[in-house]
């Protein structure tokens, strides 16, 4: 009978030991211990060999221990210098008589009273006749373990250290010792694997893979190709991958461009005028004040469209123009809208593709012919002055889109933001009614969280106005929406803080996975 050539020669050693730990085994055969540990299993499946497990504990210095091997600790330089000053002395004097600083003294303060060797009288430590000039169990641990030595409980116990008692005193110093539990597997002969050897077994070499030379000369015929096994333990391997708030921006990418939207894009310094007035929002709007708008100071005024839109986008804020809205009733200002602004949101991308979508050509003037049906939608960052806490921060990212359609409507709408959640992992969405400054009829959407088991606000939606539209050109519905990235990541990743995203740790970028189940 033959063996593969691993599990021959561990057969073999364990007899000639009796008894072989596994890590002494794989030193004896100057082998790596996977593969004995391997060739072990194999043999304890075919009943040639008993692996016995037991556990045990390894102690070893920490690196703030490593000092006080050849050197007193704390403790015993302060009873030192109260032993010379009589047996007592102010604690603020001690760091004058010997090499510890006044905080080193502090901290001994509480382990001097735990050993019964001093006690604190207002400003002054007195020694106590409870003190002894004999190691204690901790001292005597530090310095058998000196040197980087690593020890079982019961190797210590032999030199007569209390490793109970040394422990429990250590316990307050942090960085002191280090104890890991440890599992220790121990290979036995079995009878059937004395039969074996008795019998004649022979080794056959193995190899993990078929080489030219083995192939020339015929020598396959006399190995034994290795099995692997995958159940071994292996180094992990980190492949280099995008990070996984860039992943989530993909997927939203890529959902929608699915969905047979047009991606938009816009600078991120806008001027007022698409930001704020083309939304119909009023330029005395608390949302417009510094507070919470970044303003840009250069370039200090940003260029407009052409006087004709501008013109119109005046009116509807003064008296409604063609809306047939009443306006806000004020002076529009169009120096304000000059002004440069980190844009507070993408729907100024969107507004600028509505504009451009209604743009009048020689063969389709503005009025009265209505634009084809259009679909687009932008991802990008924007900016508010946010207060930061673990769901904000001033620079975060939107998804906006818009549907231009005649026979658009709010079914419509909810029914494409369904969707679109739904590709994203997230089938349980509802809607809830809401008021924005620019749509009507307005809807928040949320999402349903399985293992939280709530719902989670994700952004709004709606119908543009008309005073939104009708400047522009476009006389047909607009379906509109606004939604948060990091919120969506938030969840897709099992994140409970927004600075998760960002400020991540290379073990969670290493470990996120590219795909939920």
């Amino acid at each position: 009978m033959h063996l593969p050539e691993m599990q021959f020669n561990v057969l073999r050693a364990v007899a000639n030991a009796g008894t072989s730990e596994l890590t002494e085994l794989a030193r004896a055969l100057a082998a790596d211990q996977s593969p004995v540990a391997a060739a072990c299993l194999a043999l304890q499946d075919a009943g040639y060999l008993s692996v016995r497990e037991s556990e045990f504990d390894e102690f070893r210095l920490g690196p703030d221990a490593e000092p006080f091997a050849a050197a007193p600790l704390p403790e015993r330089v302060i009873v030192g210098v109260l032993k010379a000053a009589g047996g007592r002395c102010r604690i603020t004097d001690i760091p004058s008589h010997c090499p510890l600083n006044a905080g080193q003294v502090g901290q001994s303060l509480r382990l001097l009273a735990q050993r019964g060797w001093a006690r604190k009288e207002a400003d002054t430590l007195v020694l106590l006749d409870g003190f002894s000039e004999a190691a204690q169990p901790d001292e005597a641990l530090i310095r058998a373990l000196a040197g980087g030595r690593v020890a079982r409980r019961e190797q210590l116990a032999a030199q007569g250290v209390d490793v109970a008692a040394a422990a429990e005193l250590l316990k307050p110093r942090k960085g002191f010792l280090v104890v890991k539990g440890r599992t220790d597997r121990r290979a036995e002969l079995t009878d059937a694997g004395r039969a074996l050897l008795a019998a004649g077994v022979s080794a056959r070499r193995s190899v993990t893979q078929l080489t030219p030379d083995l192939l020339a000369d015929g020598g396959w015929r006399q190995v034994e190709l290795q099995p692997y096994d995958v159940t071994l333990a292996a180094r992990t391997l980190y492949p280099g991958k995008e990070h996984a708030f860039q992943r989530t921006l993909e997927k939203v990418r890529r959902v929608f461009l699915e969905m047979g939207f047009t991606e938009i894009v816009s600078p991120w310094v806008e001027s007022s005028f698409w930001d704020f007035d083309a939304l119909f929002q009023p330029q005395d709007h608390p949302a417009r004040d510094m507070q919470d708008t970044f303003y840009v100071a250069r370039p200090a005024r940003t260029q407009l469209p052409d006087d004709q839109l501008v013109e119109r986008i005046r009116r509807t804020h003064e008296d409604g123009g063609d809306t047939g809205s009443t306006g806000w009733r004020y002076r529009w200002s169009r120096e304000m809208a000059h002004k440069p602004v980190l844009r507070t949101h993408t729907t100024a991308a969107t507004i600028r593709a509505l504009a451009a979508h209604a743009r009048p050509t020689a063969a389709r003037p503005l009025a009265p012919s209505a634009p084809s049906p259009g679909k687009y939608f932008v991802i990008g960052p924007v900016y508010r002055r946010e207060t930061v806490d673990y769901k904000h921060l001033p620079v975060f990212h939107q998804v906006d889109g818009i549907v231009v359609d005649p026979h658009a409507s709010l079914a419509t709408l909810l029914g494409t933001l369904a969707a679109f959640y739904g590709k994203m992992g997230f089938p349980k969405v509802r809607f809830r009614p809401s008021f924005f400054p620019y749509t009507e009829p307005s809807a928040e959407v949320f999402l349903y969280l399985e293992h939280r088991q709530e719902w989670v606000e994700m952004g709004g939606s709606g119908i543009f106005r008309p005073e939104v539209t009708l400047p522009l050109g476009i006389r047909d519905r607009v379906l509109a929406w606004g939604l948060g990235l990091e919120r969506l990541a938030m969840m897709i990743h099992n994140l409970k803080s927004i600075g998760d995203l960002y400020f991540a740790t290379m073990p969670w970028l290493r470990e996120a996975p590219l795909s939920r189940a």
